[in-house]
């Protein structure tokens, strides 16, 4: 950048001086031709003095009148003296007339060619008459030798008017060089600044530079001296790690001599002793965490069993419903006797048609005025019993009249089935079932499970799956639903083969319901592993709508083979001693033999009955199991 600056100074004082001179040269030149024009006119005027006596006399005084005009003070043109000649009477040489004069009568006593009165004007030498009176000069008439020093002077004139241009026009040069010597010394004082701010930028330059290079040697010596400290640490570290590794074979030596030291003494391998302290420390371990398990499940047990009986006596308290009364047979009661002869119809044609249609058993008996209708499907008795009754009240009972009144009754019964889904929806509080899950739910109104009506079932379960939600903190309307379907499956058990759990939850799925519903309908009989709390709190509610006391009716047959099966349980294991079956089978008291079975196996026993009864057994409710382990010190006192 400095040498840029300096070169951009030379060149612009070069074009200075070069500028400078130009102009010197033309204001040579011009005042050249200007003398050139002087000395041209000068001679001009000398020839024509010689030709013309009477101009010579004149042409001094014009000249100098010339060269003083052209003074460069004033640098203007001389006035030539106007002058008129009159040729001559006999064609002579022309005579000067006398200057014009005003016009008057000659007087007397006058020589001839004055004119009278005063003077009008008077000459000045310039050939310019100037008034007496001081009115402007008027020309006076010259000789006509005058004529060639005039046109020499008007080229005088021109020549000097030349020159003042030529001068005017140096003039103006020069002033041009002197602004461009002037701009010309501006730029040199710029550029000089501009230098001179390069420099200062370069030294400020140098100068960081040398401080960033003083930084990086400082540095340079910190990591130089850093690296030779870390050497040296290497070199500790390094003799460190030798020096261990000494000490490890060294006591890996020590410690096998001692091994074999202990194995003298003790008379054992090391692999037997070590095999006998795991055998006790893991009988240790084993008793202690029996011990603490123990006292954690009393624990859980008693406050667990405390509140699960305040919620489920709860929940059974505010269901209050009627003992089951349902079976598979329906009886109608008649007006009178006589018409057990018109159902019947000649040669039994009536009932015959009413059987086939309806599908329903007619039991017409010695029973006063009643008839018995059976049917294992209860929607089809229900069909049946509308039909009938219709057809008592009506009093015409023929096939053709049958068939329309068993139109109008199945008509009416699902009517009526749905009538039921939607007040048990409404009872419940759900309101977004698929029509066709209404539907189903609807059929569950005529259907029986162990005498207990289904529909009523699924809404004591939803309420007490309800109740326990409530009380757990969990979504009480998600816990109804799932027990209000949990049994939808039983509405197909007729029409398609399976469990009623699978089949309910495979519906449920279909029409769009939640995983966690799902769930809990496939899960509710064991079928399938519960992951849920919403499958267990469902599975609870069923075992107390359908263990509550009247709910349900089961076959002699049934409990007693249950029963036994319960005995036949408990007693396969080792060390019981006697088996009761208590309470209707809700309660089982296992006794077991002291001498073979402490206490804690006692536990442990009384865990896997209960979960093999839960896998192998199918019951409502819960079944306790007990274990009583007695013993007893007998001495004799004599």
């Amino acid at each position: 950048m400095f040498g840029t600056g300096t070169a951009a100074t030379v060149v612009v004082l070069a074009l200075a001086v070069v500028t400078v001179v130009v102009t010197v040269g033309v204001l040579v030149m011009l005042l050249r031709r200007s003398s050139h024009s002087t000395t041209d006119s000068r001679a001009a005027s000398a020839s024509t003095a010689t030709t013309h006596p009477k101009d010579a006399a004149a042409s001094p005084a014009l000249v100098s009148r010339s060269v003083l005009s052209a003074s460069p003070g004033t640098l203007t043109a001389a006035r030539p003296t106007e002058a008129r000649t009159a040729p001559p009477l006999g064609g002579g040489a022309p005579t000067e007339t006398t200057p014009r004069q005003r016009p008057a009568a000659q007087p007397a006593g006058e020589p001839e060619g004055w004119a009278s009165g005063p003077p009008l004007a008077r000459s000045d030498g310039w050939g310019l008459d100037e008034p007496v009176d001081g009115s402007p000069a008027l020309p006076t008439r010259e000789p006509a030798a005058a004529s060639g020093g005039e046109r020499a002077l008007r080229e005088h004139a021109e020549l000097l008017a030349a020159g003042r241009r030529d001068r005017e026009e140096a003039a103006a040069l020069l002033d041009l060089a002197r602004r461009e010597s002037e701009q010309a010394r501006t730029a040199r004082e710029e550029s000089e600044a501009e230098a001179r701010s390069v420099r200062a930028d370069l030294r400020e330059q140098r100068n960081d530079g040398e401080r960033r290079e003083a930084r990086l040697a400082e540095r340079e010596e910190r990591l130089d001296f850093a690296a030779r400290a870390l050497d040296l640490r290497a070199d500790a570290l390094a003799a460190s790690a030798a020096e261990l590794a000494t000490r490890e074979h060294e006591v890996a030596r020590l410690e096998v001599e001692r091994v074999a030291v202990l194995e003298r003494a003790a008379g054992l391998s090391a692999a037997a002793a070590k095999t006998e302290l795991v055998r006790s420390i893991e009988t240790t371990a084993k008793r202690e965490a029996a011990l603490v398990v123990r006292a954690i499940e009393r624990e859980a047990q008693d406050e667990g069993q405390a509140r699960a009986r305040k919620i489920v006596v709860g929940a059974i308290q505010r269901v209050a419903s009627d003992a089951t009364t349902e079976s598979t047979v329906s009886v109608l009661h008649l007006p009178s006797d006589e018409m057990k002869g018109r159902i019947i119809g000649r040669e039994g044609r009536n009932i015959r048609t009413f059987e086939a249609i309806t599908g329903v058993n007619l039991i017409i008996d010695d029973t006063p005025e009643a008839v018995l209708l059976s049917c294992f499907d209860p929607v089809r008795r229900e069909v049946g019993r509308v039909a009938l009754e219709a057809l008592v009240l009506d009093g015409r009972i023929h096939p053709h009249r049958i068939e329309e009144v068993y139109e109008r009754s199945k008509t009416e019964v699902e009517a009526l089935c749905q009538r039921a889904a939607e007040d048990a929806l409404v009872e419940v509080g759900i309101t977004d079932l698929h029509p066709e899950l209404v539907t189903l739910l609807g059929r569950l109104r005529y259907r029986t499970s162990y005498g207990q009506n289904v529909l009523k079932h699924l809404l004591e379960s939803a309420h007490i799956a309800g109740m326990i939600a409530s009380e757990l903190g969990l979504d009480p309307v998600l816990l109804r639903r799932c027990a209000l379907l949990h049994d939808i499956g039983k509405a197909l058990t007729h029409e398609v083969e399976g469990s009623h759990a699978i089949i309910g939850a495979e519906m449920a799925r279909r029409f769009g319901e939640n995983d966690d519903v799902v769930h809990a309908i496939e899960a509710h009989h064991n079928e399938v592993e519960m992951r849920t709390l919403e499958a267990v709190i469902t599975q609870t509610a069923d075992a107390i709508s359908g263990g509550r006391p009247g709910a349900r009716r089961e076959s002699l047959e049934a409990y007693v083979k249950r029963l036994q099966r319960l005995e036949e349980i408990a007693r396969s294991y080792e060390g019981v001693d006697k088996v009761f079956a208590m309470q209707a089978g809700r309660e089982v008291r296992v006794m077991v033999l002291p001498d073979v079975i402490d206490d804690i196996q006692a536990q442990v026993v009384a865990r896997d009955i209960a979960k093999r009864v839960e896998e192998e057994l199918t019951y409502p409710g819960q079944i306790r199991i007990t274990v009583v382990r007695e013993s007893r010190a007998t001495e004799l006192a004599r």
